[in-house]
C-alpha cells in the first residue's frame, strides 16, 4: 500500500464501540495479566509450556495492529527500523530470559539509560534491557503509545547474556604510506634561471586521490601528485610524424586563472603511437601478491579481473608467465603462449590469498621467469600487482631497489599495480616502478583496470623512449621568477641532464606528458623575491639577442636499446602567447583547471584563496570531447572535495 492508502484509512470513522464487547475484551484481559502475574517467577517464564519468545510477540504484535500504527505511514517509518534494531540486539546476544520487575516508581516515565542504571546488583555480567510499559504490557517505543493503566507500572524487563557490557567493532588498521614531497617554491631567475626534471606517466594519484573522495573523504596531501592527476587525462596534443623522433613537444603561454599578475607556461608532450601490428612481442610476468592481506573485494577479486582483461589484449605471440607470493614464491604457471588464454585465465582463476607476504622473494622469481622466456627484440617486463605490504622477505629496501636497477640493465622492467587501502605502500611502489623503467598505476575499480591495461595498453607495456628528461632556461630580461607545478618527486639537479647515467623516466607508445610552470614577468607586482644587492647590473646585457623569447626548452631522452641520449629544443617565444583565455585550446584549460584541483588537495598556498567553484567553473567550460566520461568524473569529483572541504572547515 502507498502513503495515499494509508492516509485514506486514517480519515475514515472508526465503527462506534460496542459497549458490550468492550466489556468482555477487558475482562479477558485483565484475567491474562493476572494469569502473567502467577506465572512471573516461573524460571522458565511461563506454565503455559510456550517458547519465551512468544512474549515478545505479545508485546509487539498489538502495537502493530493498533490503527494509530496502520493509519499512519510516518509511525510506521519510525517503528519498524527501531523493532528491527532491537530484534538484532537481542538475536545478537543470546538467549533471552526474564527477569524481576523493578519497583514502579524506578521506571515509570524513566529512560532506559536510568532503568539499566538502577537495575539490582545480582544481575552482574548480565546486561539489562527494560521497556517502560503500558496498560496491557505494550512497550512505549519513542512515546509512540501512551501509559494508562495502573497495571503498567510494573516493567517487563528482559535480560541478555553477555560477557562485558559492550563490545567494539573492530576498526581496521591503516598502514597506509605516502611519500612526504612539499610543493615546489617560487624560484628566483635571476639566481636560478634553470629548471631540470624526469618525465613522469604515472597516474596512480589520480585513482588513489578519486577513491578516497567517493569514500567521503579529502586525501592525504601527501597522497596529491599533481603531475599524475594531469597526465592521467587523455589529450589531444600533437603528435610527431614519424617514429625517428619519439615525441613531438607544444607549448602555450597563457593568463593564470588564480593569479592575474603571473602566466602559465603550459608544455604538452605526446609520444609518436605505434600500431599494433608495429608493437614488439611482450614477454610479461604477472607477479602477483595473494598475502592475507589481499583477502579483501578490492584486492585479489580485483585484480585477478583485471589481468584478464589484459590477457584478452594481448597478441597470440605474446608469452605471460604468473608468479605468485605469500609467505615464499611460488611459480603458478611458465612461460605460456597468450594464445594458449585457458591455461593463462585457469591459473589466474585458480589463485587464493593466504600467508605473510614475502616480496622479494617473488620479484626474484619473476626475474627469473622473465630471463628464461627474454625477447631479444621484444618487451620483457614484470608485472606487479600488490596492496603495496612488503612486510618480509631476505632483502633489504635497497637490495630491492638494486636487484631492479640491475635487471633493468639487462632489459627487464618492472611496472606496478596497486590495489586496495589499508596497507597500501605508495612510497615503496613509486620507487620499484621508477628504478624498474616502468609504470604505477593504482587500479580502484574495473573501469581503471580496462583504462590502464586495455585502453592504454600500448603506451603501459611498449616504451619508445627513456631517460626523459626536460631542462627549461628562463630568460632574466624578460621572466623574474617561476615555479614547477608538480614533479616534486621527480626533480632532478641541473647536471644530470647530460648525465647519461642519471635514470629518469620512460615514455610509452602514444604517452602524453604535460609540464606547467607559473611564471612571473619581469616588472609585474606578484614579484616575491627583491632583487640582489650584488647581482650584475648588466645582466639584461646576457640576455639573448633576441628578446622575444621567454625560455628555452631542451628535451634529452635514450631509444629504448640505446646508451646514449638525443638532445631536441624548443624556443618559448612571444608568437606563444594567448592573451585572451578563451583562445586558449580547451585541452590546455582543461589540463590547467585539473593542476589547480591538485594543488588545492595539496595545500598549495598559491591556490589558497582560488575556490573549488572556480575550478569546477573552469573545467565545465573546458570539457570538450569527452567519450570515455573521465572529464564528468572529474567535475562530479570536484564537487564533492568542495563540499568536503567546507564541511571540514565547520
Amino acid at each position: 500500500m502507498t502513503d495515499a492508502d494509508f492516509e485514506k484509512l486514517a480519515a475514515r470513522r472508526p465503527p462506534a464501540p460496542d459497549a458490550d464487547a468492550r466489556a468482555r475484551a477487558l475482562s479477558a484481559a485483565m484475567q491474562a495479566f493476572d494469569a502473567d502475574q502467577e506465572n512471573l517467577h516461573s524460571p522458565q517464564g511461563s506454565t503455559a509450556g510456550g517458547r519465551r519468545s512468544a512474549m515478545f510477540n505479545r508485546i509487539w504484535s498489538p502495537v502493530m495492529n493498533r490503527r494509530f500504527l496502520a493509519g499512519s505511514a510516518l509511525a510506521t517509518l519510525l517503528v519498524v527500523p527501531a523493532a528491527g534494531l532491537l530484534t538484532y540486539e537481542l538475536m545478537r546476544s543470546g538467549p533471552i530470559s526474564l527477569s524481576t520487575p523493578a519497583p514502579a516508581d524506578t521506571i515509570a516515565g524513566a529512560p532506559a539509560a536510568e532503568t539499566m542504571a538502577s537495575a539490582p546488583p545480582a544481575a552482574e555480567g548480565r546486561r539489562m534491557l527494560t521497556l517502560p510499559a503500558r496498560q496491557d504490557g505494550v512497550a512505549a517505543l519513542g512515546g509512540a503509545v501512551p501509559q494508562a493503566h495502573h497495571a503498567a507500572r510494573n516493567a517487563l524487563s528482559l535480560t541478555r547474556e553477555a560477557p562485558e557490557m559492550a563490545r567494539p567493532l573492530p576498526q581496521r588498521e591503516d598502514r597506509e604510506r605516502f611519500t612526504a614531497a612539499d610543493p615546489n617554491p617560487v624560484k628566483s631567475v635571476a639566481s636560478d634561471p634553470v629548471s631540470t626534471f624526469s618525465a613522469d606517466v604515472d597516474t596512480a594519484s589520480y585513482s588513489y586521490v578519486r577513491r578516497s573522495l567517493l569514500a567521503g573523504s579529502l586525501p592525504d596531501r601527501d597522497a596529491v601528485r599533481v603531475e599524475e592527476m594531469v597526465n592521467y587525462f587523455p589529450y589531444d596534443w600533437k603528435g610527431p610524424d614519424t617514429a625517428e623522433i619519439p615525441f613531438h613537444a607544444a607549448v602555450t603561454v597563457m593568463p593564470t586563472p588564480w593569479n592575474k599578475d603571473t602566466e602559465l607556461l603550459h608544455i604538452g608532450i605526446k609520444g609518436f603511437e605505434a600500431t599494433p601490428d608495429r608493437q614488439p612481442a611482450a614477454n610479461l610476468v604477472f607477479l602477483i601478491d595473494v598475502s592475507g592481506s589481499m583477502d579483501q573485494p578490492d584486492k585479489l577479486p580485483l585484480l585477478k579481473s583485471a589481468f584478464r582483461l589484459l590477457v584478452g589484449k594481448l597478441k597470440d605471440s605474446d608469452t605471460v608467465s604468473i608468479v605468485t607470493y605469500a609467505g615464499e614464491a611460488g611459480t603458478i604457471l611458465e612461460p605460456t603462449a597468450a594464445k594458449d588464454r585457458a591455461a593463462i585465465l585457469a591459473a589466474i582463476d585458480g589463485l587464493r590469498p593466504g600467508g605473510s607476504t614475502a616480496g622479494a622473494g617473488g620479484i626474484e622469481a619473476a626475474y627469473a621467469l622473465a630471463a628464461k622466456a627474454f625477447r631479444k627484440d621484444g618487451v620483457n617486463r614484470v608485472m606487479l600487482a600488490t596492496d603495496g605490504d612488503f612486510n618480509i622477505g631476505p632483502s633489504s629496501d635497497e637490495d630491492l631497489k638494486a636487484l631492479i636497477e640491475a635487471k633493468r640493465r639487462q632489459g627487464i622492467f618492472l611496472s606496478v599495480l596497486g590495489f586496495g587501502r589499508g596497507n597500501y605502500n605508495d612510497g615503496a611502489m613509486q620507487a620499484l616502478a621508477q628504478n624498474g623503467n616502468g609504470t604505477a598505476a593504482y587500479i580502484d575499480t574495473l573501469a581503471e583496470a580496462e583504462k590502464t591495461l586495455v585502453e592504454e595498453a600500448g603506451s603501459t607495456l611498449f616504451p619508445i623512449a627513456s631517460d626523459v628528461k626536460f631542462q627549461i632556461e628562463f630568460n632574466p630580461a624578460r621572466i623574474a621568477e617561476y615555479r614547477l607545478i608538480g614533479y616534486e618527486t621527480r626533480a632532478l639537479n641541473r647536471e644530470d641532464f647530460n648525465d647519461d647515467r642519471v635514470d629518469a623516466g620512460d615514455i610509452g607508445s602514444g604517452h602524453r606528458v604535460t609540464a606547467i610552470y607559473e611564471i612571473t614577468p619581469k616588472g609585474s607586482p606578484a614579484v616575491l623575491n627583491d632583487p640582489l644587492r650584488y647581482a650584475d647590473k648588466a645582466e639584461g646585457a646576457a640576455a639573448p639577442a633576441d628578446r622575444s623569447e621567454l625560455a628555452f626548452l631542451k628535451l634529452s631522452w635514450k631509444k629504448p636499446d640505446a646508451e646514449r641520449s638525443e638532445l631536441s629544443t624548443l624556443p618559448v617565444t612571444d608568437a606563444d602567447v594567448v592573451a585572451d583565455p578563451d583562445s586558449v585550446p580547451q585541452d590546455v584549460r582543461f589540463s590547467v583547471a585539473v593542476a589547480a584541483f591538485g594543488q588545492k588537495l595539496k595545500g598549495v598556498p598559491a591556490l589558497q584563496d582560488y575556490a573549488y567553484g572556480s575550478i569546477l567553473g573552469l573545467a565545465e567550460a573546458a570539457r570538450g570531447n569527452d567519450p570515455f566520461g573521465y572529464r564528468a568524473e572529474f567535475l562530479t569529483l570536484t564537487r564533492l572535495a568542495a563540499g568536503l572541504a567546507e564541511e571540514a572547515a565547520q
